[in-house]
């Protein structure tokens, strides 16, 4: 193989690597910020920890919803206090305002965003897309726990309120992606601060 191939075949090595990592970008970044809680990226458990803490920490919700898609959508309770490793369940209302069947996705965040990685939920609606049929309204729970773990670091001594924000986007539409984007970009604005109805 003369020295031209060899150039030629790295080169071409290195922009499928390229492209390849490209690809895995997204799913990586994904994983990470469930790993880790970065960006206030809450966590998922199969079930609550057998250890409540006297600590209580207020929990506060936080809906907003895109202005393209005709919902109306907010917690049934402004805020809740739990103690730590205390399961709670709580619920949303969701009501499709149009005439014809919508899908919505939610993205959700909590902040501070340093709390991320003790926020664990259990059950959520935001981990699949939502269908309402027209004129319809549904409740959507979530259950969640904050980790003891929580106790044992100094950066979370301060922590006393913890508000969890979900935004409802169009399922499957270019506002979604944007949102989420947005998101792993760092940009948690998107989130909170998405259009209301």
């Amino acid at each position: 193989m003369d020295k031209n191939t060899r150039i030629l075949l790295l080169v071409l090595g290195v922009v499928f690597g390229m492209i390849g990592l490209s690809f895995a970008s997204v799913p990586l970044y994904n994983l990470f910020c469930r790993v880790t809680g970065f960006g206030g990226t809450t966590q998922v458990s199969a079930s609550a920890p057998d250890m409540v803490l006297d600590r209580e920490i207020t929990v506060r919700f936080n809906a907003t919803t895109s202005r393209d898609l005709p919902w109306s959508f907010e917690p049934e309770q402004p805020s809740v206090r739990i103690k730590v490793g205390q399961e709670a369940l709580i619920s949303f209302v969701a009501k499709n305002n149009s005439g014809i069947p919508t899908a919505g996705t939610a993205l959700y965040n909590v902040t501070p965003a340093k709390v991320g990685k003790y926020f664990q939920k259990t059950q959520c609606f935001c981990f699949d897309e939502q269908m309402l049929p027209p004129r319809e309204s549904t409740h959507m729970p979530v259950v969640f726990y904050v980790d003891p773990a929580i106790d044992e670091d100094k950066s979370m001594e301060d922590v006393k309120t913890i508000t969890l924000s979900y935004s409802f986007f169009p399922a499957e539409s270019e506002e979604l992606d944007e949102a989420l984007e947005a998101f792993y970009n760092g940009e948690n604005a998107a989130i909170e601060n998405s259009e209301n109805n």
